[in-house]
């Protein structure tokens, strides 16, 4: 058994309020060369709802959830959170850690996908937040897998998007479930999951992954309203420059080409996300929806997880997975792809802009 004394859950972080917004953006952005008039822009999105992030809120409800379902087993385990761009900054909850006397880390992540962006600029940071407080010589930190196509995961997707289709007016075989997830650029999407990762039909680790989780939920969703229905995999949020590639197609795009063909409704599964952050109730609930609107489209929009009993329970079994060194062949999944791996291959999902430390790798330089 392995003796972790803290876990610790990792996350981007938001706004609280207003004059929280452009400091939080420029952490965000610093060193992308991301011009000012850009982050007024998204700031926007930020103040239309009163300048609040729900993130950290959905957070602590989630850390409170988890901290109920191990006291309930019997773990005694306290987590702390830390956020990358946002206040509770990680480097300050890794001194307050210091301070309780906490010394060997177990990280649950807020990102479920393998990507740069959603899990290796997280060990990045979680690298340069150990050396500003100063506690490498005496914690150490390890990292869950990651959970895309595990049944704690899936399973309330699964039940949100059966919720959604019933939401609709009318469900046949022309109605479409359109899955999303954040865009990212194309060069970073080949480059995720560990050097010579490849799948066929999707390249990279991020899009193979989201293809993977749809086709299961797809599947399970037909299943459960009793007939077929199509599905397509696209993208939102994308912030790069225009002359760089971004993933595609964009929801409001395809939203547009589901009509065209002959939907007869569509449901918006999240897949990409966990919880109603802004990326959700601006880009989904506030932009696409109101397309769909536009083009007469019956449209819905699943549930992410947030504190889904189904999705904390599975949290804690993979702190347990960790705790207690399950094999891998024993490890719950439910894609084709199986269980990721717990250390991050040398060379995994590739930071475009040149290397920096990461921890939780699979070398003792963390690289």
């Amino acid at each position: 058994m392995t003796d972790y004394d803290a876990v610790l859950w990792l996350s981007f972080g938001g706004p609280e309020g207003p004059d929280d917004v452009l400091p939080f953006l420029q952490n965000v952005t610093r060193g992308r060369g991301i011009p000012a008039e850009r982050l007024v822009e998204v700031g926007a999105h930020y103040q239309h709802f009163g300048g609040i992030s729900p993130i950290n809120a959905q957070n602590r409800a989630l850390i409170a959830a988890m901290e109920r379902e191990l006291a309930e087993r019997g773990i005694d385990l306290p987590v702390y959170f830390g956020n990358r761009n946002w206040h509770p900054m990680l480097a300050d909850t890794l001194r307050a850690m210091l301070a309780d006397g906490r010394r060997r880390v177990l990280v649950l992540v807020s990102s479920a996908y393998a990507s740069y962006s959603g899990c290796r600029q997280y060990r990045e940071n979680l690298a340069d937040a150990v050396a500003e407080a100063e506690v490498g010589e005496v914690m150490t930190f390890d990292k869950v897998r990651h959970y895309f196509d595990h049944p704690g995961f899936i399973g309330p997707m699964v039940d949100a998007t059966v919720a959604a289709l019933r939401a609709l007016p009318q469900v046949d075989e022309s109605t479409r479930l359109v899955f999303t997830t954040h865009s990212i650029p194309t060069a970073a999407a080949a480059a995720s999951g560990p050097p010579g990762w490849y799948d066929p039909e999707a390249g990279g680790a991020y899009v193979a992954q989201h293809r993977a989780v749809a086709e299961v939920v797809a599947t399970e969703a037909a299943r459960e309203v009793g007939m077929p229905l199509a599905w397509d995999l696209v993208f939102q949020s994308r912030s790069g420059p225009p002359q760089v590639p971004w993933l595609e197609p964009d929801i409001g795009d395809h939203l547009q080409v589901v009509k065209a063909e002959g939907a007869t409704g569509a449901a918006i599964v999240p897949i990409g996300f966990i919880s109603d952050h802004i990326e959700v109730l601006w880009d989904l609930d506030t932009e696409a929806l109101a397309i769909a609107a536009d083009i007469e489209l019956p449209c819905t929009r699943a549930a992410t997880v947030g504190v889904a009993p189904q999705f904390v329970t599975g949290l804690v079994d993979l702190v347990q997975e960790r705790l207690h060194d399950i094999p891998a062949d024993q490890r719950p999944a439910l894609t084709r792809l199986g269980p990721s791996y717990d250390a991050c291959p040398v060379g995994c999902c590739a930071n475009q802009r040149g290397d920096r430390p990461a921890l939780c790798g699979a070398t003792a330089a963390g690289l």
